[in-house]
């Protein structure tokens, strides 16, 4: 134990204080340093997108029926192909919302945009290397304005920065039971989904459009109050190539909602929060330990070990949804409707045969290789060194097969060989000697 003197206790006693004096809830943690979420100036596709609006170097077209929707895709990079409906009335334009009216959403490696028919504005999430997720609205109503995407706060975080996010500024996709209005029946339960999601209770108050042979999802049904104490499977809503007979298509970009683009989005989305978690927890942990040993005079080289568990327990949870472990397995193939397959898998870098880690398997699970290709994304270069050179470290223990664990049983032999081999040829920076049997420290 700490030797400590009365002077070294009455500095902790202020230092305690000084951090915990007021509430103590998540959004507190976040808003205070050293991260300032709303105080902090973003830098994402969205901001950048907005300079370059500014400085007259680009312009969006806007049109009667999607407004500035088509103008946005095309500027942020994202594909048509990746639309998926939503009909429960769970986002910021409920009014506008209904089984008739689904909401559309569309999504990148970077960005999600939300978009509602005659809605006011066109709803938009960034995923910020520094900040998490960073909101946004872009006025529909107004062409006669310059288009500014206006970064939104208060309102955006009572359902973005919860328990259901881990308790940062994340996204959400979630599985509810709905009523022919679209209001969700919340008697009935509510499911926070992401790929270790059984699939059977996915999709509730969602179009899909896919075939997926004799598995059966909650997507593309009405519910009634009272009707199950749980929501079940409606068997005429299942393998629905077209959604024509249900609302009116031709209002939209694309007349799917495809089913492999739903599978992505709830992998992604986990991944996306676990970064930020780990982002936001590094950077934490080493701010409180630089207070601490300054409080208590140790040496500037000193690490608490509270700081490494700390670290290491947010890089856990992040190594395990790089892996994909709990993931829940396919029992028959999956196929979309819209295209969005191919295009998924076309881009991201490929090794020297031709291997990414964008290959979808869609037979068993989701990617052909179980590592995420997010690991290639700006917000997990932009990790804290620590974070990293934990994850690295991890990841090579587990890929290596130093961790024979139990939880990492779903990788065979070959996907660790595959992965290792995929990474030391396309991941920038990766550490010397990766992935070999004799696991490196990297830890400090």
């Amino acid at each position: 134990m700490f030797n400590m003197s009365h002077h070294h206790i009455g500095r902790l006693v202020a230092l305690f204080v000084m951090t915990f004096s007021g509430s103590l809830s998540a959004q507190d943690d976040f808003e205070r340093p050293p991260i300032e979420y709303s105080t902090s100036q973003p830098d994402n596709c969205v901001s950048r997108l907005q300079e370059r609006l500014d400085n007259g170097e680009i312009s969006l077209t806007h049109d009667g029926t999607h407004g500035y929707l088509k103008a946005a895709l095309e500027a942020l990079g994202v594909p048509i192909e990746s639309q998926v409906l939503v009909f429960s009335k769970t986002s910021l334009q409920t009014r506008y919302i209904s089984p008739r009216t689904p909401r559309a959403i569309y999504f990148n490696d970077e960005v999600y945009v939300g978009f509602c028919q005659s809605g006011d504005v066109m709803e938009v999430s960034a995923v910020d290397p520094q900040l998490g997720t960073v909101y946004y609205t872009l006025n529909q109503k107004d062409p006669d304005s310059p288009p500014r995407f206006e970064r939104r706060g208060d309102t955006c975080l009572v359902c973005h920065a919860s328990s259901r996010t881990e308790g940062i500024p994340g996204h959400l996709v979630r599985s509810l039971a709905v009523d022919e209005s679209g209001y969700p029946l919340l008697s009935m339960g509510s499911r926070t989904v992401d790929h270790t999601t059984p699939f059977d209770q996915r999709w509730g108050g969602w179009y899909v459009t896919g075939q997926h042979g004799s598995q059966t999802h909650l997507g593309n049904r009405i519910s009634r109050e009272g009707e199950s104490s749980q929501p079940v499977a409606d068997p005429d809503a299942q393998n629905i190539t077209s959604l024509a007979d249900r609302f009116n298509v031709d209002r939209y970009l694309s007349p799917h909602s495809d089913i492999v683009a739903l599978m992505v989005l709830e992998h992604q989305v986990l991944v996306h929060n676990r970064i930020t978690n780990a982002n936001f927890t590094t950077r934490q942990a080493l701010a409180y330990n630089q207070m601490m040993i300054e409080a208590l005079e140790y040496s500037p080289e000193t690490r608490l070990d509270s700081t490494t568990r700390r670290i290491q327990g947010a890089g856990d949870e992040l190594v395990d949804a790089l892996l994909l472990v709990g993931e829940a397995p396919l029992t028959a193939a999956v196929q979309g409707t819209s295209g969005y397959t191919e295009q998924f898998a076309k881009t991201g870098p490929r090794d020297s045969q031709g291997r990414s880690l964008r290959e979808l398997d869609l037979q068993r699970r989701l990617l052909r290789y179980p590592c995420s290709y997010l690991i290639y994304s700006d917000a997990f270069a932009a990790l804290p060194q620590e974070m990293r050179d934990y994850v690295w470290q991890r990841m090579g223990e587990i890929l290596s097969g130093d961790d024979a664990s139990p939880k990492y049983a779903h990788l065979t032999s070959e996907d660790r060989e595959a992965i290792i081999e995929i990474l030391r040829e396309t991941m920038p920076g990766l550490p010397e000697h990766w992935g070999g049997k004799q696991a490196i420290s990297l830890s400090q």
